[in-house]
């Protein structure tokens, strides 16, 4: 079926689409060549219409395995050549048949390319994914809709639950978590309660944690300010906490700096970060749309531990004097594979009571 996918700024582009679905998101792209279904699962990219710059995908298929949350979390999924015959000893199906049994809006035969190159040039920017022959009024009802909103509260968990293990107790908030940060955190001998954003600190403290993770998630930092306001109390109990990427951007808020929004954000599995405090440069896994404005740190005693090589973005941060530090990206994700696996490491040292 021919269809179209129209931007904000009255852009089109030419393609076919799975089914008669329309969407409306956030249209942004993903550079890696592969993790699609972890893509199409991340609930940090709720709300947003996902264009992979590379041209072949669902080759491998899909698999339960792969799977990052309870379901899918994208508006729509732009893609160039969409594999019909995937080839893989895990397989379990293949991705047309998996986003149309969850009603995901797909265009594919489309020119990615060009697409990626009006995001980057014009910045990231609402879109619509549609039959060709929708009705122009239809369109532009979808533009006047209003933007998503409470993207955090669609995505985190419904209820409290807990995973076992033998090591230190650690809450954490879910504003979006992936499974593989909580197989991170278990795998290192965590044992975890998990709780939902809205979660105050007196709840989380009742729980006698040893510590706090707080997860990724969608969506501007400052659209949580509950959520700000209970980490800066947790803060000052002096317990461990970690933050990756939302939960990063929450951490900095709530020592008094400033976070503010990229102009096509940070999104695939080959972004370089240089730790400054050893030198190296890691290849890291990356989905966020908001950074840490570097200006606002002084004064509020945390320093930047991580840089992103390619704009200079602050990718991680510690504070002087708490054991407290988070990143901007995805440690679990593994591009790596495991380089970056030293940090939950660094985070059981903390719980362990060793600096």
């Amino acid at each position: 079926m021919n269809g179209r996918l129209v931007l904000e700024d009255g852009s089109v582009f030419y393609g076919q689409v799975l089914n008669d679905l329309p969407a409306s998101g956030e249209v942004v792209f993903n550079t890696g060549m592969t993790g699609y279904q972890e893509v199409l699962t991340d609930p940090s990219y709720c709300g947003q219409i996902v264009t992979m710059t590379y041209p072949l995908i669902g080759n491998y298929g899909i698999a339960n395995q792969f799977e990052q949350s309870r379901q899918p979390f994208v508006r729509g999924f732009v893609i160039s050549e969409l594999c019909r015959k995937p080839s893989n000893w895990q397989l379990e199906g293949d991705l047309a048949g998996y986003l149309t049994a969850r009603k995901i809006p797909c265009i594919f035969d489309i020119d990615t390319r060009a697409v990626t190159r009006a995001i980057r040039s014009r910045g990231t920017m609402r879109g619509i994914i549609a039959p060709e022959n929708i009705a122009e009024a239809m369109i532009q009802d979808l533009f006047r809709a209003p933007v998503a909103a409470g993207l955090v509260a669609e995505v985190t968990t419904p209820a409290i639950y807990q995973i076992p293990g033998d090591g230190p107790h650690v809450v954490v908030m879910d504003f979006g978590i992936k499974r593989n940060i909580l197989h991170s955190l278990t795998r290192s001998g965590c044992r975890l309660t998990v709780v939902p954003a809205h979660t105050n600190s007196k709840t989380i403290l009742a729980l006698n944690p040893d510590g706090v993770f707080l997860s990724n998630g969608p969506g501007d930092p400052k659209d949580v300010p509950e959520a700000v306001q209970t980490v800066r109390e947790l803060v000052a109990t002096e317990k461990p906490v970690f933050g990756i990427c939302l939960g990063h951007q929450l951490l900095a808020l709530a020592f008094g700096a400033d976070t503010y929004k990229l102009k096509f954000g940070h999104r695939g599995a080959n972004h370089p970060v240089k730790d400054l405090r050893s030198g190296r440069v890691y290849i890291t896994s990356q989905n966020h749309g908001y950074a840490v404005a570097e200006e606002s740190l002084p004064g509020t005693e945390v320093v930047v531990t991580h840089r992103a090589v390619n704009d200079g973005t602050v990718e991680g941060m510690r504070h002087k004097f708490r054991p407290v530090f988070s990143v901007q990206y995805h440690p679990e994700a593994a591009p790596g594979p495991d380089d970056n696996t030293y940090l939950f490491a660094e985070f059981m040292m903390l719980l362990q009571g060793r600096n």
